[in-house]
C-alpha cells in the first residue's frame, strides 16, 4: 500500500508533463510579430485551442496626401462586406482559427486588408522567423512571407 502512495504522485506529475510540453510548443507563436516589409505588427494570441492575430501597429497609420482619405486613420475599405469598410486597420483581426499540430499552425485563415481577400493559411517556424503562407485551394498555389518577433518589455 505504501508503494502505491509513493507512485501515485509521481504518475500524476509525469502524466501532466506531456500536455504541458505540447502547450509550450503551441504557444511559441504567441507574441508580437513584425511583417516582412516592416510595415505592420501583428499580435498573435491563443483563445482556447485556436490562435488569432490582430494588427497592433502600422508604419503608416494614416492615408497619404494623394489619397481621397488623406490624413485619416487607415480603414478596411477593401472589405467585400460594405458594413465593415469603415473598420480601422489597427485592431483588425487578420489571422484567425489556427490549430497547432505537428510543429505547424494549420486550418486558419489570413485576411489581406490591401485587397479585401481572405486566404487559407498555415504557419511554421524557420529558425527564429515565423513563416506565414497564404494560399487558395492547396498550399502549392500561394505566397509565403516571414515575420520576425518583436521584443516586448516585460514579456
Amino acid at each position: 500500500m505504501r508503494g502505491v502512495l509513493l507512485v501515485a504522485p509521481l504518475l500524476a506529475v509525469l502524466s501532466g508533463a506531456a500536455p504541458a510540453a505540447a502547450t509550450t510548443d503551441a504557444d511559441r507563436v504567441v507574441g508580437l510579430w513584425l511583417t516582412e516589409k516592416a510595415d505592420a505588427q501583428v499580435r498573435v494570441e491563443r483563445v482556447g485551442d485556436r490562435f488569432h492575430g490582430t494588427i497592433m501597429w502600422l508604419k503608416e497609420p494614416v492615408y497619404p496626401a494623394d489619397d481621397a482619405l488623406a490624413g485619416r486613420a487607415k480603414i478596411d475599405r477593401e472589405n467585400p462586406v460594405a458594413s465593415r469598410r469603415g473598420t480601422p486597420i489597427i485592431g483588425l483581426r487578420i489571422v484567425q482559427g489556427f490549430r497547432y499540430s505537428d510543429g505547424e499552425w494549420r486550418d486558419g485563415t489570413i485576411y489581406d486588408p490591401e485587397n479585401g481577400k481572405t486566404y487559407r493559411c498555415r504557419m511554421w517556424f524557420d529558425g527564429p522567423t515565423l513563416r506565414v503562407r497564404g494560399y487558395i485551394g492547396i498550399s502549392l498555389f500561394g505566397r509565403s512571407t516571414r515575420w520576425t518577433r518583436v521584443d516586448e518589455p516585460g514579456r
